[in-house]
């Protein structure tokens, strides 16, 4: 064969070459394992393209696998898949595609194995490898792709205008796959991509985000979120990052440019992790430096409470990016909300109150925002960098102390609301809410001990304040 493949991968080939050619429908395997079978990368996917039935074509193979596994099929589209153990297989009839100008969906028939070809996103996703007797293993490449893996080039089939305006999600999978292959967009393909970039308005915002995640993902993001911002796409998409770009000055006194600083945040935190909301994060902890920067005489620029901001606007962005409403969003909030926290106990004299508070606050995750304030350090003076690098590990250190002495972390008061409502026989209410957070944080503050007997007097003496007392 003209690919390495293993010897499983092997015997899957000849299975599909032995249906083939019992149904007497030509077959090769097509786009994505081509391609990353000759860069040597790990796939999980194999696409089969046909001349004739797609579905029956899945149907025949399956049938050749001990047990024979389930055909998912789709008539409409006429496709099938099904999953051998970790490798999951598409089958497509080859076909040709026409579109109109306000929709990515084509008009399609059948076609030969050059029209399939032809309607291929990236020259090298458009190679193919014969499962056909006469030629079984041959490699088929009408575009040069493999010349332009081994250049590193990302370049269309036909005229890249053109295949923008046809489906235009396929301006973001060129950034996406320069991002993740650490290829370059070939001159004319990103010119056109510039041209076109308004089309993307006719995308599903749920393919964008896709899309986004796996730029996100990838070793380097910072690569795919330039290439965003320079091609226009980004100012499309999410408006509110590209505010962060660009310096303003005023007596000669400037603030960093802070998209630059989020995307080396990014990919510093992306060195860590591979946890997708984690990079979220990252991309979103100074959001709100724009809508809250302004200029002191005597100080020069500030960003007060641009945490505080940022975090209230991390719902807002995740609906418009239509990025989950859940758990994951509230995650990405609370870290944007904390990350300046451990960065000012790194400053100044840590106190064992201010400590608890960070524990209380940050829980389970207090490990990811440490990351994300690391992540944070992006000065080009590396002494300066090692310096809060040193006091960081100072805060982790405090915090591992307390952690063992005070068990801050998923704390919760001793005394409940429901206790509160009971000992003094009212109902949910204001009075409740200031009684409960008065008690929390004067175990915080170190005011009181964290035991019930304590929490309990002091309960008693709020609620004396506020004129309430106790039923006996």
């Amino acid at each position: 064969m003209d690919i390495v493949c293993s010897e499983k991968e092997a015997g899957i080939f000849e299975k599909i070459a032995a249906a083939a050619a019992a149904l007497q429908t030509p077959a090769w395997v097509i786009g994505g394992f081509v391609r990353d079978k000759i860069l040597g990368r790990e796939t999980k996917d194999l696409d089969v393209v046909c001349l004739g039935d797609g579905i029956a074509l899945a149907h025949a193979v399956a049938k050749s696998f001990h047990p024979a596994p389930s055909v998912n099929y789709f008539k409409n589209f006429g496709t099938a898949q099904l999953k051998w153990q970790d490798l999951e297989i598409e089958f497509v009839g080859a076909r040709k595609e026409s579109y109109n100008s306000d929709s990515r969906k084509p008009a399609v028939e059948a076609g030969s194995l050059e029209d399939d070809q032809l309607r291929r996103d990236f020259t090298i996703n458009a190679m193919a490898i014969s499962l056909n007797k006469e030629d079984f293993g041959k490699l088929i490449d009408p575009f040069n792709g493999m010349a332009d893996l081994e250049q590193k080039i990302i370049k269309t089939p036909t005229e890249a205008g053109q295949t923008f305006i046809d489906d235009p999600l396929r301006m973001m999978r060129a950034i996406r796959f320069a991002t993740q292959l650490q290829f370059t967009i070939e001159a004319k393909t990103l010119q056109a991509l510039a041209d076109h970039a308004k089309r993307i308005k006719i995308i599903s915002g749920e393919r964008i985000a896709d899309e986004l995640n796996k730029i996100l993902l990838s070793e380097k993001p910072s690569v795919g979120f330039d290439l965003l911002y320079k091609s226009g796409l980004l100012q499309l998409i999410f408006p509110q990052m590209v505010a962060l770009a660009g310096a303003e000055y005023i007596d000669g006194k400037g603030h960093k440019d802070n998209f630059y600083h989020t995307l080396q945040v990014v990919d510093n935190i992306s060195r860590h992790t591979h946890d997708l909301w984690l990079r979220w994060a990252a991309v979103l902890h100074d959001i709100a430096k724009p809508v809250t920067k302004k200029f002191e005489e005597g100080h020069g620029w500030t960003f007060h409470g641009h945490e505080v901001v940022g975090g209230r606007m991390v719902p807002k962005i995740f609906q418009q990016l239509k990025l989950p409403q859940n758990e994951k969003m509230r995650f990405v909030r609370k870290m944007v909300e904390l990350h300046l926290r451990p960065i000012s106990l790194s400053r100044d004299e840590i106190t064992d109150s201010a400590i608890r508070r960070l524990l209380f606050d940050a829980g389970e995750d207090l490990e990811s925002l440490m990351m994300l304030c690391e992540a944070d350090i992006t000065s080009k003076n590396k002494q300066k960098v090692q310096r809060f690098l040193d006091n960081f590990e100072l805060v982790r250190k405090r915090c591992a102390e307390v952690e063992e002495s005070d068990h801050m972390r998923n704390w919760q008061p001793p005394i409940s609301g429901e206790i509160i409502m009971e000992t003094f026989k009212i109902p949910a209410s204001k009075p409740v809410g200031i009684i409960k957070d008065a008690i929390r944080n004067a175990i915080l503050d170190g005011v009181i001990p964290n035991d019930y007997e304590a929490a309990h007097r002091f309960m008693l003496e709020k609620a004396a304040e506020l004129g309430i007392a106790a039923d006996n």
